[in-house]
């Protein structure tokens, strides 16, 4: 019984104390589905990463401690980004209540029809002891562009008229979800919504980090519970360690980037190393912060750099004016009368596979509403870096020529 106190205790740490009124909430609401039969709908809506995954999972996780609802209630989770029409999310439901048996071979008229055969198919012999069923949408707000919005339309049905036991939860990041829906489906949906806006503060924060990050009393080896809790304690009052988490906070306040510095963090720890050193933070921020665009210049050939190299030139002297294939490798062969070796001599042809490689990784993209019948270059292109981008660049590039270096310190004035 203490064990399962100690690990309920740790469980509920999963969810911020800010979300414990909402989580009760939602709890009541999917117990009397589960257990009393009642239907209900609600929405959980929030910005990305705010938790909405994580409350109904901690929701369900607790709903399912008791045995009247583990016996009794099925769950179907669909998902807007791969349930993308109303024929594959009721192949779905049917592959999730395992019926396809009972469908076998039946055609339905309708989409209504079929579903309302799945709901009977789960009673077991009257209204009141009809299986409860619990259906996750997740991004919700993609069924809402499915045609005529029926499977919407059919579950809130089913949800408003009492057929059988349902609850309907949706989750989204659009906060004009109910909008995007057909005055029928709104008539029919119950008009919950559980909103998760972050009031986080930045104390708050901090307890999250060491929330997630200590072991529970439960930890088999006692010994080594207490020196890794000890260790995350010094570290979280380290202050290297509170800079980089204040600007985290500042950037973003969501949990799944918490979460990605903190498994970065611990993708560090070894058998011959076996505790989080502020160092291994500092890092692991380094590698959140790194700029996936200014990291593709370091694989850039010396050709390649060079044409980024005199794009941003023509930026400076044409004030971010569009250019071309023709404008940039002019603006090169600047570079190479200046040189009193061919070293850099390239022909046409490779001079433009170069270019074309750029506008491949997308460091260069053509203008909007470029004929597409001009000649490849003539073809008005613009730069997608910045001049701090290049400049982080060439410092790491290994083994930069000096003279590439000059030239690109002269074009940056």
């Amino acid at each position: 019984m203490k064990k399962s106190l100690q690990e309920n205790h740790r469980e509920n740490q999963n969810v911020p104390v800010s979300y414990h009124c909402v989580c009760r909430h939602l709890l009541e609401l999917l117990r009397r589905t589960a257990i009393h039969g009642e239907s209900n709908s609600v929405l959980i809506v929030g910005p990305r990463g705010a938790g909405k995954t994580m409350l109904l999972q901690c929701v369900l996780r607790d709903l399912q401690k008791e045995e009247k609802v583990q016996k009794n209630l099925l769950q179907v989770h669909l998902s807007g980004l791969l349930q993308t029409d109303d024929r594959t999310a009721l192949k779905e439901i049917t592959r999730q209540l395992h019926l396809e048996n009972v469908v076998g071979d039946k055609v339905f008229g309708s989409f209504a029809e079929n579903l309302a055969f799945l709901l009977e198919a789960l009673k077991k012999g009257n209204r009141s002891s009809s299986c409860p069923v619990l259906f996750v949408l997740d991004e919700f707000d993609l069924f809402a562009h499915h045609k005529n919005q029926t499977l919407l339309y059919n579950l809130f049905d089913v949800s408003q008229s009492a057929q059988a036991p349902i609850a309907v939860v949706g989750v989204t990041c659009r906060l004009d979800v109910l909008e995007l829906l057909e005055k029928r489906v709104k008539s029919r949906f119950s008009h919950r919504q559980i909103h998760l806006l972050s009031s986080l503060n930045f104390t708050q924060y901090l307890e999250r980090v060491w929330t997630q990050l200590s072991l529970p009393d439960s930890f088999p080896d006692k010994k080594f519970a207490q020196e890794w809790n000890a260790g995350v304690k010094t570290l979280c009052e380290d202050k290297s360690v509170e800079e980089v988490l204040q600007r985290h906070f500042n950037s973003s306040k969501d949990f799944r980037s918490l979460h990605m510095l903190l498994m970065l963090c611990l993708s560090r720890v070894s058998v011959a190393k076996p505790t989080i050193k502020p160092a291994d933070l500092l890092e692991a921020s380094r590698m959140c912060f790194a700029d996936a665009t200014a990291n593709m210049l370091h694989g850039l050939s010396i050709l390649e750099l060079c044409l980024v190299i005199a794009i941003k030139h023509l930026n400076d002297v044409y004030e971010g004016e569009p250019f071309n294939l023709q404008m940039v490798h002019n603006e090169f062969k600047k570079f190479l009368h200046r040189k009193s070796n061919s070293m850099y001599n390239f022909e046409q042809p490779v001079v433009m596979k170069a270019f074309e490689h750029l506008q491949q990784l997308e460091l260069i993209r053509p203008v909007d509403g470029s004929s597409a019948k001009v000649q490849r270059e003539y073809q008005l292109m613009r730069l997608t870096l910045d001049h701090s981008q290049i400049m982080d660049a060439l410092q790491k590039y290994p083994q930069c020529p000096t003279d590439v270096k000059q030239w690109a310190m002269s074009a940056f004035g």
